[in-house]
């Protein structure tokens, strides 16, 4: 298990939530629960996947959950580059949120990277193979 508050994209991952909302408050009123909320939606994810993947039983499911804490990412950043286009933000708003969750993204594929090998010295991950059959 990992202290995920003492991570680094987990807290990378709470301001670019914070500053999501920040944004969002400003989305008219009926994108109360359209675009405001779906951004609002992803980008908790992505903190809380990484939170939920650091206090699983082993590196595998971190491995997982870090996964889907990046697609939440790519998310958001389809829904931000929308805002935009909507004229919800501006492009400043739009570049500085899509370079913190690329950021974000990048760093959590590094993590990967990192458990990948600690599970190939035999210390932690194992990544789940496909099953095969033992043909003959």
């Amino acid at each position: 298990m990992h202290r995920f508050m003492n991570l680094d994209i987990w807290n990378l991952g709470m301001d670019l939530a914070v500053e999501v909302y920040k944004v969002t408050k400003e989305f008219p009123k009926n994108e109360t629960y359209g675009l405001q909320s779906e951004s609002r939606r992803c980008c908790v994810s992505i903190p809380s996947k990484i939170a939920e993947g650091a206090q699983r039983n082993n590196d595998a499911e971190f491995h997982l959950l870090l996964g889907d804490a990046a697609g939440s990412a790519a998310e958001l950043i389809t829904q931000v580059v929308l805002a935009k286009r909507l004229g919800f933000i501006n492009s400043a708003e739009r570049d500085t949120l899509v370079d913190k969750a690329e950021h974000i993204m990048n760093s959590i594929f590094k993590l990967q990277g990192k458990l990948k090998a600690k599970g190939k010295s035999g210390s932690g991950l194992k990544v789940a193979k496909k099953n095969s059959s033992n043909k003959k």
